[in-house]
């Protein structure tokens, strides 16, 4: 099944209806844990447990959508972090 993301941009702000959200494997889950505070320690097993959570997500690639359509700057968003999302080719953006 395929979710969607429908993203309105006004000059200034972003409008995003994010239907896929319900559907997520992490929407039970304490959010902090897609947003660790560093790379070592409680946050790398944390982060590793995210990314766990991501893998069997039906919604992964939506999440995914959103995270780069937003500019989602920190956390795991589809299965990548922050530096992942970065190093993507602009042309997944």
């Amino acid at each position: 099944m395929l979710m969607s993301c429908s993203i309105t941009v006004f000059p200034g702000s972003v409008v995003v209806s994010a239907s896929w959200v319900e559907q997520s494997a992490c929407r039970t889950v304490e959010p902090d844990l897609f947003f660790p505070i560093s790379g070592k320690g409680r946050s790398q097993s944390d982060a590793a447990r995210a990314r766990r959570i991501c893998q069997s997500c039906p919604v992964r690639a939506a999440c995914l959508d959103y995270a780069l359509a937003t500019h989602q700057s920190d956390g795991i968003w589809g299965g990548l972090t922050t530096d992942e999302r970065r190093r993507l080719p602009k042309s997944a953006a």
